[in-house]
């Protein structure tokens, strides 16, 4: 075949080879990476401001209502989850991955812009906090497809056998996004001071998010399609009947990102906002250790990649997730006021926490066939942030202030024992689809 050839084909056929990537594939794939860099910044610096973001918009003389007013309109983005990866999800399965990864990120930066920009409650009233929930409605449709629909499109441009790489690979840049998000607060907390970061700072870290989406919207331009013509023909008619086909697989993603949501937003924002809004710490002190979290995040998602491919995807995914039941008792040490104690629980938690968050996208992607993949993993994957991931950080505090803080790790246990029971329910029924 001569003349224009399939870039799609072309993708495929060298995967399938196992050749190295070509100059421009590793440009898309940069592109890949640091739109989920931007995502997960944009998403985890509101969560890590919520202490500051509150008064602003939902003024109260108690700082810890406003604290979880912040957290609500957090978890609320997390509501349209669902919707997001039900629409893209199926817009993806049907024209293809490339268009609505660059739609993604587009949303995200438009509206993470809005919320750098917005009046407070000062100047427009209850009409600040209105619009503030606007952007993170949108923010929640754009990050509905994010996570699953890139390691889906990773795991189909590698090599087979390499999907722990591809795992570890997106994780990298998920992770590096909320280390970003740490250290850029860190650094404006440290530069201007407390008081400056109650007032105007915290807009400072959301125009850096805003910044560098022009970026990453031209890197994104060079992502090649992984889907054929004839697979999007496929998909238009047989979808949705895949994803009704596979509906236990459905249910064991809700459960597997779900228990990983929950111990990830427990530790990158519940925690954190404990410190802050409720036991008073030093703000910039809480983002410097949260750095370092993020930095045992990103060393640790290549790790689990690596090993991953060696002992299995399935068994490394069973051990560490159920290495999490007794794991994250660890926060219940964090019972008062103490910068030593909250440092030793986040630490010591994160380690354990980076391998739960490296493998739960690709076990996901591995229970739905490529047809009705991205369909699939984003109504899985929006169902389980909205009901588990949103929830968790508020969870945290209103239990605390209720003296009731033991039942989170219980919950989120018993959340983790689900998921590897319907995981191996689901593998013994239909069998996986990649990993193995």
């Amino acid at each position: 075949m001569t003349g224009t050839q399939d870039p799609t084909a072309t993708v495929e056929s060298a995967t399938q080879r196992g050749n190295a990537s070509p100059p421009s594939t590793r440009r898309a794939m940069l592109g890949l990476g640091l739109g989920n860099t931007l995502e997960w910044y944009d998403w985890m610096i509101f969560g890590l401001l919520a202490a500051f973001i509150g008064p602003q918009f939902f003024p109260s003389q108690d700082p810890v209502s406003s604290t979880l007013d912040a957290l609500a309109v957090f978890a609320v983005g997390f509501c349209v989850r669902p919707l997001g990866g039900v629409l893209l999800g199926n817009v993806a399965d049907r024209i293809g991955r490339r268009r609505v990864m660059l739609w993604s990120v587009g949303i995200m930066a438009a509206t993470t812009l809005g919320i750098a920009l917005l009046p407070s409650y000062d100047s427009i009233g209850v009409w600040a906090g209105i619009l503030l929930l606007a952007c993170r409605l949108l923010q929640g449709l754009s990050t509905g497809i994010e996570a699953p629909l890139s390691t889906a499109y990773a795991v189909e441009l590698m090599p087979a056998g390499h999907e722990g790489r591809a795992a570890g690979y997106i994780s990298f840049f998920q992770n590096f996004g909320i280390l970003l998000a740490s250290v850029v607060s860190f650094a404006t907390s440290y530069t201007i001071g407390g008081d400056a970061m109650s007032t105007w700072g915290w807009r400072v870290p959301m125009l850096v998010g805003a910044a560098m989406s022009f970026f990453v919207l031209y890197l994104r331009r060079a992502l090649p399609e992984t889907l054929s013509e004839e697979e999007k023909a496929e998909r238009t008619s047989g979808t949705w009947e895949g994803v009704r086909r596979h509906w236990l697989g459905l249910a064991a993603i809700i459960f597997v990102v779900g228990a990983a949501q929950a111990y990830n937003y427990a530790w990158n924002v519940g925690l954190p906002s404990l410190a802050r809004g409720t036991y008073g710490e030093n703000p910039t002190t809480i983002f410097a250790v949260t750095s370092i979290l993020g930095v045992i995040m990103l060393v640790g998602s290549i790790i689990t990649g690596r090993i991953a491919d060696r002992v299995r995807l399935s068994r490394a995914f069973v051990v560490t997730r159920l290495a999490v039941v007794p794991g994250i008792f660890l926060m219940l040490l964090y019972a008062g006021d103490g910068l030593s104690t909250f440092t030793v629980v986040l630490l010591l938690g994160g380690v354990l926490l980076a391998a739960n968050m490296t493998l739960y996208n690709v076990v996901s992607t591995s229970l739905m066939p490529k047809y009705c993949r991205a369909t699939g993993t984003g109504l899985g994957y929006g169902i389980a942030v909205a009901a588990f991931g949103g929830t968790a950080s508020y969870l945290i505090v209103w239990l605390q202030s209720r003296n009731l803080l033991w039942a989170f790790p219980v919950y989120t246990a018993v959340l983790s024992v689900i998921s590897v029971v319907l995981y191996i329910a689901a593998r013994r029924r239909s069998g996986t689809f990649a990993g193995e």
